[in-house]
């Protein structure tokens, strides 16, 4: 048996004869911080530096991704094994393993804040499927790293759960992200003040193990452009190019068009990220620039949320509440204020402005487009008429807006409205009255606006061909009956907190098939409760994890 050195504490790595994964840790191959020891420092020229796992003393495996456990290779078995909890809590290393840390850095807030970096993130290294897919493995809450400033590079079980969750709901939703692979709680405590407001805590400790093709995020180019590294910037351009965008080297030998194709690329395929986040209802919270995929991918779950109530100027982050710069309805801006800040960075190497502005300014043309076609989708409509669907579209909007209506059931609940004849208002009002968080049937002046909005969108149904039942079953593909709810989430970190796993077990379930009815799981398709409405964790949330 191999053993390598885990500081001054030797790790035995695990026998192949359990399970084992083909390594081709291609990031490794960038420049790499010249210093081997792990303590915080400012790091130049280098894409990442070498560090390695912290040890646990007692890993508890509590939930894992059997779909992703599956596309990976592993079987439940395996998944079972105490190989399995102690490698993906750091404990143990596999032959092939090169653990790192990423060094970027980012705009906070709008602002620039210089070297951030994995401070509390360590990658594993890629491994490579029987698909010849890569996947790269990263420890979120796995110890100190030189970029952890003057935290301790843990995570606790509340803020590690939320994200495995989450990310496995989004992907089941369809939007793309990152994935999580396993949630192992570390039996160490960390001491975290959950609402910044000077009352620390020790919470449960937790690892979760987060998947994705490759983790470079836009500030990956720009801490080494603010370095004024251009050689370290142009390896990691022609990298990224030539392992996430092979494509574009098929048929263009220009460098520089090279370039620009890979940023209209990014451009696009981080709209496409947005409108999806858009057409489900969720709320990043704190898209800055570091927390932007390189590849359009759902990035780094913190204070996320669904909006529950329809209420666009609505942000989940507590640190963000005064001025809601990350709002549901700003998030589309703030992708290209992002992207014109990769374009900022890319400019030492592209060496053209006016040509990436060009691509900045498509930007909101190219958002339009899928929005335009994913609202129709949510609406039933084959195909967006610009002589009558963004006025059905804006006047749908104010009448959401006008009483507080959840968001995700109104839209199910129109996906099974019949409207061959929406003459009894009653009946349509009855039908979708599970969506309004008050009582709305003595409000005329609300009626009478949804019966006048009802008879337009009906009469914009009839102009194009197609059925009733035809319509409900394409409108239950794109609006889900069951997202992650804040509340729901909650409830599930209270049970685990006390060594109860069964809720979570239940809303892993449950949001594997986030468009079907599933008649057992009923009890999650309703409102957010009234007791949820201020409780810490069920609403807004901060950025302690």
């Amino acid at each position: 048996m191999v053993v390598s050195v885990h500081g001054s504490r030797k790790i035995e790595k695990v026998s192949v004869s359990e399970f084992q994964f083909q390594f081709d840790n291609r990031f490794n191959r960038l420049p790499a911080d010249v210093e081997e020891k792990n303590f915080r420092r400012q790091v130049m020229g280098a894409c990442y530096s070498r560090v390695k796992p912290k040890h646990f003393p007692k890993p508890q495996l509590i939930a894992y991704s059997s779909e992703l456990a599956e596309e990976l290779g592993l079987t439940e078995e395996q998944v079972s094994s105490e190989q399995f909890k102690q490698v993906f809590v750091g404990n143990q290393l596999m032959q092939g393993m090169d653990p790192y840390a990423m060094c970027y850095g980012g705009h906070q807030f709008g602002h620039w804040a210089g070297q951030l970096g994995d401070g509390r993130a360590i990658n594993l290294g890629e491994v490579v499927n029987k698909q010849e897919k890569h996947f790269a493995l990263q420890l979120k809450g796995s110890g100190e790293t030189p970029y952890s400033r003057n935290a301790d590079g843990l995570a606790v079980l509340r803020s590690s759960l939320r994200e495995f969750l989450c990310s496995e709901a989004m992907y089941h939703l369809g939007v793309p992200t990152t994935r999580a692979l396993s949630l192992i709680t570390t039996g160490e405590s960390v001491v975290r003040d959950m609402f910044y407001d000077g009352r620390p805590q020790e919470e449960p400790g937790a690892v979760v193990c987060r998947v994705a093709p490759s983790f470079i995020r836009f500030g990956n180019f720009q801490i080494l452009a603010a370095q004024g590294d251009i050689k370290a910037l142009k390896e990691l351009c022609d990298f990224t190019i030539k392992h996430h965008f092979p494509h574009l080297l098929k048929n263009e030998s220009e460098e520089k068009k090279i370039y620009l194709n890979w940023f209209r690329e990014v451009s696009q395929l981080s709209a496409q990220m947005v409108v999806e986040w858009m057409r489900v209802g969720f709320v990043h919270g704190v898209m800055n620039t570091d927390n932007m995929s390189i590849l359009g991918l759902t990035i780094d779950y913190g204070p996320y949320g669904w909006m529950e109530d329809y209420n666009p100027d609505w942000t989940p982050n507590t640190t963000d509440a005064e001025n809601a710069r990350y709002r549901f309805s700003h998030q589309p801006y703030i992708v290209q204020w992002n992207l014109f800040q990769l374009a900022n960075a890319l400019m030492l190497i592209i060496e053209d402005a006016q040509a990436l502005e060009n691509i900045l300014n498509s930007y909101g043309d190219i958002y339009t487009l899928h929005w335009q076609k994913m609202m129709t989708s949510k609406l039933g409509l084959q195909a967006f008429d610009v002589r009558t669907d963004e006025e059905l579209i804006n006047e749908l909007e104010d009448l959401l807006r006008s009483v507080e209506t959840d968001m995700t059931i109104f839209f199910r609940q129109l996906s099974s409205l019949t409207l061959n004849d929406v003459s009894d208002i009653s009946e349509c009002f009855s039908h979708l009255e599970s969506a309004f968080y008050q009582d709305q049937s003595d409000n005329k002046d609300y009626q009478d606006a949804l019966f006048a909005w009802l008879t337009k969108y009906q009469q914009r149904l009839q102009s194009q061909s197609c059925n009733e039942s035809t319509r409900h079953e394409q409108m239950k593909t794109v609006n889900p009956k069951y997202v992650l709810r804040n509340y729901m989430a909650q409830l599930a970190i209270d049970a685990a907190e006390q060594g109860d796993t069964s809720v979570l077990d239940e809303l892993l379930s449950l949001l594997k098939n986030p468009y079907e009815e599933q008649p057992l799981m009923e009890k999650w398709y309703a409102r957010r409760p009234e007791w949820a409405r201020v409780r810490a964790g069920c609403s807004m949330l901060s950025c302690s994890s």
